[in-house]
């Protein structure tokens, strides 16, 4: 009978499991940039994400944690025993907190404050907009703590708004250095989304991934839809993506239907594994 069950267990064991898609086998870490559900806490924020079934996700500085901890908010003041709840929180529901952005630093002291904590909470990168003062103690401190730093493209007046700035900023600098691409941000900027990532070729860390509607008179920027219902060609970005090797975390941030996101942005990632399924 023991062998039976062995046997049993070891089948149960090669089962790949439902989470198990294509695009993870392939180092697609599909997550959530909880910025989607900053109308919530973040222990609802935690919920929401395990519902939809994603293990990862990258927590904006500022999300008010809730729950037990009330106002206290998710950034580098955190309390030691705090750091410690959040990430058992987070992992009783099967997610880890793979990075936190997007982080301005106030001043320059702060950047030693805010590896520390990325340190402490277990982070892969700091999503961020350095100064361009701050690279050179930026460089060190990655280094120094093996954080990547990714850095985040908003719109003009941002120092990162095309890709020419950034890698600029970051030449001949460590690749721990690279990029946290908004595509959406891109595009309402007038820039093509898909030659800015061949621009950024091996310099990508992570995405704020989405896909937006085509642009309205009269609208200042244009919304966030279900991915390949806009005019930004996923299928288009993932085959890039897939050119270039790309490893790394695809944090959705889906900035509309703010109040019931989560139908929506079960759409986009059925539509991502589907996509992924084709051409991976």
């Amino acid at each position: 009978i023991y062998k039976i069950m062995i046997a049993i267990v070891c089948c149960l064991l090669a089962i790949p499991t439902e989470a198990q898609t294509k695009a993870e086998k392939n180092g697609w870490r599909l997550g959530m940039q909880s910025y989607s559900f900053h109308l919530f806490p973040l222990t609802e924020a935690l919920d929401k994400t395990q519902e939809l079934g994603l293990k990862y996700i990258e927590i904006y500085p500022g999300h008010k944690l809730g729950g037990k901890w009330g106002d206290k908010v998710f950034d580098f003041n955190l309390d030691a025993q705090t750091q410690k709840e959040i990430k058992e929180l987070a992992a009783s529901k099967g997610i880890k907190i793979v990075g936190t952005g997007v982080y301005v630093a106030e001043k320059s002291s702060d950047w030693e404050k805010m590896f520390k904590f990325a340190k402490a909470m277990d982070l892969e990168f700091i999503t961020c907009e350095p100064a361009l003062s701050d690279w050179d103690l930026v460089e060190k401190l990655s280094k120094q703590y093996n954080i990547k730093i990714s850095v985040h493209n908003h719109p003009q007046p941002s120092e990162y708004w095309k890709p020419e700035n950034l890698l600029k900023a970051i030449s001949g600098r460590s690749h721990l250095l690279g990029s946290c691409s908004d595509v959406g941000h891109w595009r309402r900027e007038g820039l093509n989304q898909i030659d800015c990532l061949k621009q950024l070729k091996g310099r990508i860390i992570s995405l704020h991934f989405k896909d937006i509607a085509p642009k309205k008179a009269g609208e200042k920027e244009q919304h966030d839809v279900i991915w390949g219902t806009g005019i930004l060609d996923v299928k288009g970005m993932l085959k890039e993506l897939k050119s270039q090797n790309f490893k790394g975390v695809f944090s959705i941030e889906y900035e509309y239907n703010w109040e019931n996101s989560v139908p929506d942005i079960k759409e986009c990632i059925q539509y991502f594994n589907k996509t992924a399924n084709e051409i991976l």
